[in-house]
């Protein structure tokens, strides 16, 4: 499995918890179109190379450190996410 790509599972899993990406941006202070680039990265419709800025950013608005978001990322890499679009 592609590392990145559980990453990127990771984060729309924890996205689909929200109404829409917009609220999921907003709420983890990223800008839209970084969670577009996650989303299309996500569906394998577009290379992307997330930050560690990125990474650190969600861990700071979710109050986890970032072992604690690799270690999610490994518990949930294999979970099939179905993500609605806004």
């Amino acid at each position: 499995m592609d590392e990145n790509w559980a990453i990127y599972n990771y984060i729309v899993l924890i996205a689909s918890d929200y109404r829409s990406g917009r609220d999921f941006a907003d709420s983890h202070n990223l800008d839209e179109g970084t969670f577009r680039n996650i989303l299309e990265a996500w569906k394998k419709e577009k290379a992307y190379q997330i930050t560690l800025s990125t990474i650190y950013k969600i861990c700071r608005n979710r109050n986890m450190n970032i072992f604690q978001f690799f270690h999610d990322v490994e518990k949930n890499k294999d979970i099939i996410v179905i993500y609605k679009e806004d």
